[in-house]
């Protein structure tokens, strides 16, 4: 963990405020910028002082080849544009090969060929992955002509490693915040707005995730066989966790940028009231399906090539997206899940389908998905799965599951609710009543705030799902 949350609240962030502010005043935008940078690289060297080194490095190669590829491209130069593109490719994808899938891959190696080669175990450096994304987006894009590179590297650094978003997203492009980075100015509005909007997302992971995420802890650590009732409330949890940890993440991320001028674009969409799977990953991490879309499916052809390479694309983004997630088989295999669902759809227009059964299909499977996604391998997945239906299963209730219902039956039923957008369909209903509904909005954002940090204070199990991505 990169800072104990009362830590991050109480400590790191006030003093940047203070920090911020005050640079602002004195030097402007440049002692701003200058304030983020340096204060989000101790955010994350707080926690690992070691690895601000490979932050460092990406940042530093992306801002070269970036400088040198626009330079590359105003001479005419295509080699030597192409050339430092393959630089930048290379070093991210190296970066993230060798910390995130050289034990996976060797251990792969050592299975199939009956080897026995060392296994090097090297710790997964905090959003690795996020960063490398964004770094990488840079470089494609300074190649494609879409962004002008930046020249200050103070600047580019503050963007790498804005600490709102740097461990867990959501996946903020260069092209998107650009002109925040040198011409942004805050206001009260922008401000009260992203303070909303941050207690949000402080709720959704302090008072839904933690709680939800107990029970799933219980039935995914339950070895041997459980009741089909406790398979399916421990996966259901989970899934209801997931969410509400990485989308409490994206808020408290958007809200913070908010508060200091920056604009991030949305990460989820209420994606459980989906009727599609199709319609699903419309709404699920928006900003990692549109980084494959955009860099990987259309670069490789999109659907405008023949049936068959329609196909191989999807599947290559799709093994990609389960690769991307975590070095381990039930990763590849949920990203290829998805894959088969996805083509299925695409083949048959089952998604344009509008029933009421569409929701129960997409939900049935997504919830599957997040027990692969959840499990610590192929086989804990497949027998998991095997109690949800029955399969080895030591009955249809047990008391572990009356336990577990009896202690979290109110926050699982917000967790459910709160999963759809009640709380917008309630702020239409109230739109003719603008006072009423600003008091009732205040009083139930001051309740969040005091209720998170009151848990944050003594609460000892606080997991963020995402920062192991």
């Amino acid at each position: 963990m990169i800072f104990a949350s009362q830590t991050f609240l109480f400590g790191f962030l006030p003093l940047f405020f203070i920090l911020y502010l005050a640079a602002g005043k004195f030097f402007g935008l440049r002692g701003k910028n200058t304030v983020l940078f340096f204060m989000s690289l101790i955010f994350y060297a707080w926690g690992e002082p070691v690895y601000i080194v490979l932050m460092i490095y990406s940042s530093v190669l992306d801002y070269v080849c970036g400088r040198m590829i626009y330079s590359a491209d105003r001479q005419g130069k295509t080699g030597k544009k192409k050339a430092f593109l393959c630089v930048s490719m290379v070093g991210n994808l190296a970066l993230l090969g060798v910390f995130k899938y050289l034990g996976f891959f060797t251990q792969t190696v050592n299975s199939v060929f009956h080897l026995s080669i060392p296994v090097f175990s090297l710790a997964l450096p905090v959003g690795i992955s996020f960063y490398t994304f964004q770094t990488m987006s840079y470089s494609l894009d300074v190649y494609r002509g879409t962004i002008t590179p930046q020249k200050n590297f103070i600047y580019f650094g503050a963007y790498v490693a804005m600490f709102p978003q740097l461990i867990a997203g959501p996946i903020v492009r260069y092209e998107t915040v650009a002109d925040e980075i040198v011409n942004r100015v805050e206001n009260r509005k922008d401000f009260a707005e992203g303070f909303g909007r941050f207690v949000v997302g402080l709720g959704k992971k302090i008072l839904i995730s933690n709680y939800v995420g107990k029970i799933a802890d219980i039935a995914f650590a339950t070895e041997g066989g459980m009741s089909v009732a406790m398979a399916w409330l421990g996966a259901i949890a989970y899934t209801l966790q997931i969410y509400f940890d990485f989308s409490g993440y994206s808020d408290m991320a958007i809200g913070l940028g908010r508060m200091f001028g920056f604009h991030f674009l949305e990460n989820f969409n209420f994606p459980y009231v989906s009727k599609s799977i199709t319609e699903f990953w419309r709404r699920w991490h928006i900003t990692l399906s549109t980084w494959f879309r955009d860099y990987v499916y259309i670069p490789l052809g999109g659907n405008r090539v023949s049936k068959g390479r329609h196909i191989w694309n999807i599947f290559v983004v799709w093994f990609l997206t389960g690769v991307w997630h975590g070095a381990n088989w039930t990763f590849i295999c949920w990203g290829l899940l998805y894959f088969v669902l996805l083509m299925f759809e695409k083949l048959t227009g089952f998604h344009k389908k509008n029933g009421w059964y569409m929701h129960i299909y997409t939900m049935f499977f997504v919830i599957l998905g997040w027990v692969l996604f959840r499990a610590d391998s192929i086989t804990a997945a497949g027998q998991y799965i095997g109690n949800m239906f029955g399969a080895g299963a030591t009955g249809f209730i047990d008391a572990t599951f009356i336990d577990c219902v009896k202690n979290s039956a109110v926050i699982f039923a917000a967790a459910v609710i709160f999963s759809f957008p009640v709380v917008s369909k309630v702020g239409e209903l109230l739109e003719k009543k603008p006072m009423f509904k600003n008091v009732l909005a205040s009083v139930c954002m001051v309740v969040v705030f005091i209720a998170s940090i009151l848990i944050c204070i003594k609460a000892t199990y606080n997991p963020f799902i995402y920062l192991n991505f």
